[in-house]
């Protein structure tokens, strides 16, 4: 099986081009497998670039533990690429279909290559049975979460996966590894949780790490970027439009008035290579 290792802001993940590649009936386990950073190819976990006749392609995001995720905010941009790059489909203007729909993306070439990627994500999803949490809120905004003997403050918000934001003074270990796996699987979210930690600095920019639901502390979240840009409107935080810090780069977002997030950033293809196993 061939694959690409490609990576958004350093969320990296391996990539199969389903036009061309059989793959094994058991997805979840070669998930497992490839992402294994000790004994496999390593990532936060494999995306199939897929045929679709809703779109110019279909993506398919498994996190390293296996399960499927509905979307992947850093991931679409590398599809996107991919798609570009490899003469899927040769356009400016993309439409990829994900488990949380058709997403319209912009790519901005340079030397006949995709390197930045605009992604609209769609309108946030805010009633709280939809994204889905017990929490109550059309979003929950400062809704009380008990955690790790601590009552946090934290807002939820879905962009066709869930997200849990909380806003604190300074993002550290003791929050995103030590706090971020209890969120993860709190009962007040049946399908487990991202969990989002977000640093103000200014009304257009912010320091944001992420502990993913199936991957654990990942370099990068698209949707969770989004997600968070979106709870620190609500919250009175930033302006609509902000730059997002993350340890594997930046992300610039807009809440648009008409109610959709645009999220820009990278999109890098890091290595080609053939699975045996």
């Amino acid at each position: 099986m061939k694959f690409t290792k490609m990576h958004g802001a350093g969320n990296d993940y391996v990539y199969v081009n389903c036009f061309e590649e059989q793959l094994p009936q058991d997805i979840p386990a070669l998930a497992r497998e490839v992402s294994d950073r000790h004994t496999g190819i390593g990532g936060d976990g494999l995306i199939l670039i897929c045929p679709s006749e809703q779109g110019d392609a279909r993506m398919r995001m498994f996190n390293a533990d296996g399960s499927e995720s509905e979307m992947c905010g850093n991931g679409i941009r590398c599809v996107a690429k991919y798609v570009f790059d490899h003469d899927i489909a040769r356009k400016e203007e993309l439409k990829i279909e994900t488990g949380a729909g058709v997403l319209t993306l912009q790519v901005f070439a340079e030397d006949g290559l995709a390197d930045r990627v605009r992604v609209n994500m769609g309108k946030p999803i805010l009633n709280g049975p939809d994204i889905p949490t017990t929490l109550e809120g059309a979003p929950p905004l400062k809704a009380p979460l008990e955690v790790g003997g601590k009552t946090l403050e934290v807002t939820c918000i879905s962009m066709g996966n869930p997200h849990c934001i909380t806003f604190v003074d300074e993002v550290t270990d003791e929050w995103v590894h030590g706090i971020g796996p209890q969120i993860e699987v709190h009962p007040a979210f049946p399908n487990r949780v991202n969990a989002e930690f977000i640093q103000i600095v200014s009304r257009s920019e912010m320091i944001m790490r992420v502990w993913e639901r199936g991957s654990g502390e990942t370099q990068a979240c698209g949707t969770g970027a989004c997600a968070s840009a979106v709870a620190a409107v609500l919250n009175g935080l930033t302006d609509r439009t902000v730059l997002c810090h993350l340890p594997g780069g930046d992300l610039t977002l807009e809440w648009a008035e008409s109610g959709e997030v645009y999220m820009t950033g990278p999109a890098t293809e890091v290595f080609h290579g053939e699975w045996a196993s």
